[in-house]
């Protein structure tokens, strides 16, 4: 509002905006990368705002995006922990990583796992990766939700080949395994944008649920995909008379447990239909994880002979894996984790802290200077708006210092260092803002993995749009917001 008539609540009486310290970054809240801009007040992050980028989220963010900012500030880690006698005691920096030093020295690297979460960024992923290589960990893993894209296939067959902006440029779309509007609010806000132009059916295999903009549905699962494909309803037919039709896959497919087979079936349906191919790629993945492409273009899953997310949860659970690194991971069932020594990196006391043995706090996203990929495989810079409280260090930098002491020393003593040996080993990076090509030959890869897919129907992993991550979680804003959702679900359902 141009006066001030209508104000933020959240925000309301927190800062005059000359008192601010205005840093232009990215979000995280999911994989599309909205372009933000962080005003801070003294140390305290105050408001989030959108940044103009018409490729990506045009002036929108999400409500997540704007009114997570309190979560910030709450359920902070600021200082190391060790558990002793069965509680978490303060420490020092020294005590707690000589004790994950001594750990893991003392374990064998096949009984060493390491998880990473959804918010690393890609010098993150880049020195955790390198670590591990270092220390002959070949249990190493980036996709905490357990999806069945490796990246082998090639940079197209996990990237949202469309691209964002490319959206109003398809005339048919098919959405399978997904629910946009809790995943990619932005993106949602996209194709609706399409939608009202007209010119635009849209079909939905999976959760028949309310996307703002009607559509076709197809079925719930498997069995409407395979009866889309042999022909038996006319959405084929209108994929096919597209000039630019573009297929959505979501993370209700690629977590599945039959996700390979299912990724088989759509890349088959794709070629079909006209919707991949040198022209015209829109085979197209939307993931939620704001570091799931960087991990996958950086290599950042299991080496020949280690474990994925749910083998390393399994062997946890079974005693196989003795000593756990979790770098941001809270998504997970923490009490499948058996009686592993489990390491947190992190910055909330969430479910992985609540189950360290070992905690180091780390920075959230505005707190540190990175790259991140989004789920179209655009780089973007992300910058440090404040710092992270208490004696909290940046992620790299506490990687940093657990490699001298366990004698695997890093090859790089700053940020900067850092960034370039990343650029040096993946020229992607190096392209800011730009999106490296991907090939429509990767998409007809995925046929390699075809087989029998299940009978369960494909279900998004969003089950609470407002608690999805522990920043989320920490926000009382963000705990009314859900309330509420809950209770207008309730009323609606009576």
């Amino acid at each position: 509002c141009p006066v001030g008539a209508l104000t933020s609540k959240p925000y309301e009486f927190k800062a005059r905006p000359w008192e601010l310290a205005k840093t232009e970054s990215i979000d995280v809240m999911d994989a599309v990368g909205s372009n933000i801009r962080v005003d801070v007040r003294g140390r305290e992050v105050v408001r989030i705002l959108p940044r103009l980028n018409e490729a990506v989220n045009e002036e929108w963010i999400s409500d997540k995006t704007r009114h997570v900012v309190d979560g910030l500030k709450t359920q902070r880690l600021d200082r190391p922990y060790v558990r002793i006698g069965g509680k978490l005691n303060p420490a020092s920096w020294s005590v707690a990583l000589d004790a994950v030093a001594a750990k893991l020295k003392a374990t064998a690297p096949e009984k060493t796992a390491i998880l990473v979460g959804d918010f690393a960024s890609a010098e993150e992923l880049f020195a955790i990766k390198m670590l591990a290589e270092k220390l002959g960990i070949a249990s190493i893993d980036a996709r905490a939700d357990g999806s069945c894209l490796d990246g082998t296939a090639g940079r197209g067959s996990y990237v949202f080949n469309a691209t964002i902006a490319g959206i109003e440029e398809a005339d048919a779309l098919l959405i399978v395994g997904s629910n946009p509007r809790l995943e990619a609010p932005v993106l949602n806000a996209r194709i609706r944008k399409r939608w009202r132009k007209g010119g635009f059916p849209i079909g939905v295999i999976g959760e028949e649920a309310d996307l703002t903009y009607a559509y076709n549905y197809l079925g719930e699962g498997p069995a409407g995909l395979a009866a889309l494909a042999a022909g038996q309803n006319g959405f084929l037919e209108v994929l096919k008379a597209a000039k630019k039709p573009l297929i959505l896959v979501g993370n209700g497919v690629t977590t599945r447990d039959d996700g390979a087979a299912v990724l088989a079936k759509v890349a088959e349906l794709a070629e079909i239909v006209g919707a991949c191919g040198p022209l015209w790629n829109d085979f197209s993945v939307l993931h939620t994880a704001a570091s799931r492409v960087a991990a996958l273009d950086l290599g950042v899953v299991p080496a020949a002979g280690g474990k994925a997310t749910k083998e390393i949860l399994a062997a946890c659970a079974s005693g196989a894996i003795e000593t756990l690194i979790l770098l941001g991971v809270d998504e997970i069932d923490t009490k499948a984790l058996g009686s592993a020594f489990v390491v947190y990196v992190g910055t909330h006391g969430d479910k992985g802290a609540h189950r360290a043995d070992v905690i180091l706090p780390g920075a959230a996203y505005t707190e540190k200077s990175g790259l991140w990929v989004n789920t179209e495989g655009r780089v973007q810079m992300g910058a440090r708006a404040a710092f992270p409280p208490g004696e909290a260090r940046e992620d790299w930098a506490i990687l940093r210092a657990l490699s001298g002491l366990v004698g695997k020393t890093l090859p790089f003593d700053g940020l900067a260092q850092l960034r370039a040996a990343l650029a040096a080993a993946h020229p992607t990076f190096a392209g800011v803002d730009e999106i490296a090509a991907a090939s429509h030959e990767d998409v007809a890869r995925l046929k390699a993995g075809a087989g029998p897919m299940g009978s369960a129907p494909f279900v998004s992993p969003v089950k609470d749009f407002h608690l999805t991550n522990p920043i989320a979680r920490a926000s009382k804003t963000m705990a009314e917001c859900s309330a509420l959702t809950a209770s207008r679900l309730a009323a609606a359902a009576e």
